[in-house]
């Protein structure tokens, strides 16, 4: 559980980044460079899973990139999604969507996910520089300094929430 306590502080610590007028991404953030190590994992993951494992592109959200591993790829025969925060390059790998596991230990456990997937993704994720998250630690309610919450709008969430997380904060449309 130290990881866990070492995690939300980093958590606490990227919340508190300078951001722009929005909260995409904090101020620095080179999309240049993300885009280009995203589809450097992307790449390298349609090598280790023997097909093509799409990388898609999202705008207005805290991440910008998204690579899937298709089910007919995975070993456990379950897509595989690895979602790319704007923020401290922050990964999170959800199988198949991001509250069916509460991580990668119960992935495995459930049959959604082989060993060996895990570790072709985890060691892709290590050898390019991101920062894997435990969606344990995601889909509760968020408790940084970021107002997710304005007059004008509410930061969207997914519909069985009725709060905002740190997934919304990391790894969401805003």
């Amino acid at each position: 559980m130290d990881d866990d306590r070492m995690m939300i502080a980093l958590l606490h610590e990227l919340d508190r980044l300078p951001v722009p007028d929005h909260l995409e991404h904090p101020e620095g953030y080179d999309h240049r460079r993300a885009g280009l190590r995203a589809t450097e994992l992307a790449d390298r993951l349609s090598e280790e899973f023997g097909g093509r494992c799409p990388l898609d592109r999202n705008e207005d959200a805290s991440y910008y990139f998204a690579i899937g591993v298709p089910a007919e790829l995975a070993e456990a025969g379950v897509h595989v999604g690895i979602r790319l925060s704007n923020y401290g390059d922050l990964a999170v790998v959800t199988t198949p969507s991001p509250d069916s596991h509460a991580g990668e230990d119960g992935a495995v456990a459930a049959g959604a996910l082989s060993v060996a997937d895990r570790r072709r993704i985890e060691a892709a994720l290590s050898d390019l520089g991101y920062v894997q998250v435990p969606p344990r630690l995601l889909h509760r309610p968020f408790d940084g300094v970021t107002r997710l919450v304005d007059e004008d709008s509410v930061i969207s969430h997914p519909p069985h929430q009725d709060v905002a997380t740190r997934w919304t904060r990391f790894f969401e449309h805003l």
